[in-house]
């Protein structure tokens, strides 16, 4: 039996495939592009265990049937990582929201039409953005946990992109939830979701190090690439992050335990601020001294936290500790700086 994971070749999905391919599982990744097979085929050492198909267009409603058809009697996991992950977009409901909500709702009906009998467990990426209540979001006073939600609504959520991307984790998570609820005669498997903050932390191949990295890398490497001798921060965050190392093996977890099976998994490992990652650079790589910004309070607590999310209870069933800011961005920087001959 074999896992699918959609969208194979995404930040979190390259380490998910990794990690079940080290496990011994048999793997489908699908990828919108033959190259892209070709490509990511060889990064893996070209694993027999691994194999593609080619879903182009995961907006499209039957995006997953063909698949499914041809492939359903041997998937048994179902790994969904596909969904778009940027701000850059005024086109809201084509860039975002439908091609979130849309992939959700095309794989769980596929799963329904061809696999309701052989899928056993469902985890969906989704996100803290489908939790979080985003004009809260830099009130250091909000605490959230799992069983909160995003407030925003379909209209409302389309002033920019971060609203709305936000929103589409919402709407997909929470069609997932409602799609189990109103199936659970017809189809057999158990749903998880899996729900990080900022995602940092290392490329899985290193080639994949481009100038313009995923839109959470992106936080730290305008920071390494920030001006000297100003002490304002671009970009200046104040938020909370996971390294991409924990969120792929949270996938693995969430449909191995049996306690995981109905939960929304929250991955947080605490606070993060740009001073925080600035203050990380330059103590850990001394060839940036002086070459990239301090920040307005270099080694002081963050004086403007965002809001937080306490996800004990989510560590508590996944039962594996968090990789650290320091090393989460330590090892995203070491890669950046090996890929421009800097290290």
């Amino acid at each position: 039996m074999a896992v699918l994971v959609t969208g194979a070749t995404g930040f979190i999905a390259q380490y998910v495939v990794d990690y079940l391919l080290k496990e011994k599982y048999q793997v489908i990744g699908t990828v919108r592009s033959q190259e892209k097979a070709e490509k990511l085929h060889r990064q893996f050492g070209n694993d027999p265990r691994l194999s593609f198909e080619i879903v182009e267009d995961i907006s499209s409603l039957n995006a997953f049937d063909q698949l499914f058809e041809k492939r359903a009697n041997e998937i048994q996991i179902v790994l969904h990582t596909a969904s778009p992950f940027h701000f850059d977009t005024k086109e809201y409901e084509k860039d975002l929201l439908i091609p979130a909500l849309h992939g959700t709702q095309g794989i769980l009906n596929s799963i329904k039409k061809y696999g309701a009998h052989t899928v056993e467990r469902v985890v969906i990426t989704s996100s803290f953005a489908a939790i979080v209540d985003v004009s809260r979001f830099s009130d250091g006073k909000a605490v959230y946990t799992e069983k909160d939600w995003n407030p925003a609504t379909w209209e409302g959520c389309q002033t920019d992109g971060m609203n709305a991307y936000c929103a589409s984790k919402k709407f997909a998570e929470e069609y997932a939830w409602k799609f189990l609820e109103e199936n659970k005669d017809l189809v057999k498997f158990k749903l998880s979701t899996v729900n990080p903050t900022f995602v940092f932390g290392p490329q899985k191949f290193e080639e994949d190090v481009k100038g313009h990295l995923n839109t959470s890398n992106e936080i730290i490497n305008a920071l390494l690439h920030s001006q000297p001798g100003s002490t304002k921060l671009e970009p200046d965050y104040h938020a909370e992050y996971v390294d991409v190392r924990d969120v792929a093996k949270a996938h693995l977890v969430a449909f191995q335990k049996e306690e995981t099976a109905g939960q929304r998994l929250g991955l947080n490992n605490g606070p993060f601020s740009s001073q925080a990652v600035v203050d990380i650079l330059n103590s850990k790589f001394p060839q940036l001294k002086g070459k990239i910004a301090v920040g307005p309070h270099p080694g002081q607590p963050d004086p403007t936290p965002g809001c937080s999310f306490d996800n004990s209870h989510s560590k508590k069933i996944l039962g594996f500790p968090f990789i650290s800011l320091e090393q989460a961005v330590y090892d995203t920087v070491a890669q950046i700086l090996k890929k421009e001959g800097k290290m």
